[in-house]
This record gives structure tokens, sequence and C-alpha cells, in this order.
């Protein structure tokens, strides 16, 4: 693996002084390191420590159950690995059962229509047919636009596609087909009917974005690991934009420097773009967690990609 020298050390600790995933109208929060501390007047107590998530979903609020090796650090299950570069076609599972799809009118544009879609999973004469699950409404994203990330559609742009591709600290949201992760919040428990993987988060819970660091990409309890990184986000923020988190699995294998620490989260507002997280309005993001099936997926692409890959990715036609 590539080592980095004093002048990358430094690049990374300046990272650390943007606001995370945001940019506001308003002026910025406290940097990462002031964030790590909770809101005056908060009691929590630190949860209890993590471990890998097994295979199948767990129920309600639970968190993931044990497995080998890194236990404090927060990884998907196996049924959303990253498909190799150019992957073909229907790189959509043929076990999902909900889709999210964000929809920008080019690569430069931050803000995206987003809509639900349910199917059935084929069993009992179950429908395949993608069917709209409410209204769309309105998130924004990265402050530059989205770019080719890394997910179930493979590394960077798909065969026969061009565009820009996700680094880290470029400002953009990845764009492509993505697993969903788990859920965090500053709240003891999930919004109802949640069937995620649900985490309270205390101060001491970061999502690794230095590129150096070997827990690059993972959201961790600093208590319970070596830290070896100059930069992270810190997931109990001092505002309200980190009271629910869906992690979204970009550059799921951690390549170094591709981009990390991809969120659904709560907006400032629909004038404020992200640095490369998806926002929307809370409420929104709330009933989108109830409601969340353990085999959604998240789309993002602008609107001619999006077109273009319809039927080859198997994606729901007519998207607003």
């Amino acid at each position: 693996m590539r080592r980095y020298g004093p002048a990358v050390i430094a690049l990374a600790a300046v990272a650390a002084a943007r606001a995370a995933c945001v940019i506001h109208r308003h002026p910025a929060p406290p940097d990462r390191a002031a964030a790590t501390a909770a809101p005056p007047g908060t009691t929590t107590a630190p949860p209890s420590t993590p471990s890998i998530p097994a295979p199948s979903p767990p129920s309600a609020s639970s968190m993931p159950s044990a497995g080998s090796g890194d236990a404090a650090a927060h990884r998907p299950n196996a049924t959303g690995a990253e498909a190799p570069a150019g992957a073909p076609a229907s790189i959509i599972p043929a076990t999902t059962r909900e889709l999210i799809t964000g929809i920008v009118p080019d690569w430069s544009a931050t803000a995206v229509t987003l809509q639900r879609w349910r199917r059935g999973d084929g069993t009992a004469g179950a429908a395949r047919r993608w069917t709209a699950d409410g209204e769309p409404w309105q998130g924004v994203i990265g402050t530059a636009g989205a770019a080719w990330g890394s997910g179930l559609h493979g590394i960077g742009a798909p065969d026969g596609h061009a565009g820009p591709v996700k680094r880290e600290g470029d400002g953009k949201s990845p764009a492509g087909a993505f697993a969903l992760r788990g859920v965090y919040g500053y709240a003891p428990a999930p919004p109802q009917g949640t069937a995620v993987p649900y985490t309270q988060v205390t101060s001491d819970w970061q999502c690794v974005d230095d590129p150096a660091s070997r827990r690059y990409t993972q959201i961790v309890d600093r208590r319970a690991v070596t830290v070896d990184w100059t930069s992270a986000e810190a997931m109990r923020r001092r505002d309200a934009l980190y009271t629910w988190v869906i992690d979204i699995a970009h550059n799921r294998a951690a390549t170094s420097g591709a981009g990390s620490c991809i969120f659904f989260h709560v907006w400032h507002g629909p004038d404020a773009a992200t640095v490369g997280c998806t926002a929307m309005p809370e409420p929104r993001l709330a009933q989108l967690i109830g409601g969340l099936d353990p085999t959604a997926v998240y789309v993002l692409l602008p609107r001619g990609e999006y077109d273009a890959l319809t039927a080859p990715w198997g994606l729901p036609a007519g998207e607003k």
C-alpha cells in the first residue's frame, strides 16, 4: 500500500477543519475536533461495543450480530458487494425489494429529485415491476455536483459511459448504484418501524476520512480502537444534521482516496449543498428510515445517464 509523507498528512489535517458533509449558508460549525464533544446538556450513555453485521437483516433497533475480526468498526453485510469494473447489465440484485432513485439534471447540479420505489420479491407470484411509493421529494447533493463512485455498478464509470470520478474531498456525491448499510442517530431508538441496524452515537463515534488510516471509510467508536487517523467526521455533531444518518455503501473496498463517509442525512435547507452526501428534510428522512427495507438500493444519476441505463440496470421507467 502507498505510504503518505508529511505533505499528505498536512493535507489531511486541513481537511479535518471542514464541516462534516455539509456546506452551510450560515457560519460554519466548529471543526471536527471540537465537534466530537456532545451538545451541552447531553447525558447519553456510551453504547455497547458493536460488532460486524450478520448477512441476514436483524430485527428493528438491534445491533449487528457478532463476527470475526474487527469488533469496533461497523461493516455492511455481504449482499451488497461491489461489482467488478465495467459490470454488465442488471446490477440491481434480484432480491432488492426497495429502490431509492436520485436524479439530477447534470453532473454539476446540486438539487436532486428523490423517489421511493418498491417491488415484490418474486415469490408466490409477487409482482417484480417497480411501483412508486409516495410522491417525489427534493434533496441536495454535493456542492460540486456528482461523479461516478464505487458500488454495485462497478468502480467508476460503467463500460460505454463517461463522466467525472469521485475522489476524497472533491465535494461531489458518488453517482451509481449503492447498497445501504446501518442507520445512526442521536436518539436512543430509531423511528418507529425501523427494520435495519440502528446505533445511537455519542461524541466518541467517528467516520474516518483519512486515506492513510487502516480504518479509512469505517464508522468506529474511537474508544475501542487504536486511533491512527488525523481526520474524521464526528457522528454526534453540535447541530441537527446527523440526527438521523443512513450509511451509503460507497467505496466498500476502502480504496485510498476514492471517497468516504457518504450518507443520507438531514439538510440545512434547499440552498445548502453538502460536501458529498445526499441531504433532505428531517421528517422525510425519518419516514424513509422507518420504512426502509433491508435490501434497499440507492441509485443517483444525472438525467441523461439514468435514461441510458434504465433498461440495462432494470430501473423504473418514467422517473421524473
